[in-house]
């Protein structure tokens, strides 16, 4: 595979990865913990950070 290609498939990951931690945030279980213990899931930042660092990765790759 090309640079490009791999780019595209990072950024496609990345994006997927921070819906799926923005959904995680903003669960209706996860919304409970954080009013009790207010604190956030450690999958959903994993999930957001995670996404950010594929995204960035992607569009050097595809530069």
């Amino acid at each position: 595979m090309n640079k490009k290609a791999i780019g595209i498939v990072f950024i496609v990951v990345g994006i997927a990865l921070g819906v799926w931690g923005y959904n995680i945030y903003d669960s209706a279980g996860s919304q409970v913990s954080r009013a009790l213990i207010g604190e956030a899931p450690v999958e959903a930042w994993a999930g957001m950070v995670g996404g950010a660092i594929c995204i960035v990765f992607g569009i050097f790759k595809v530069k």
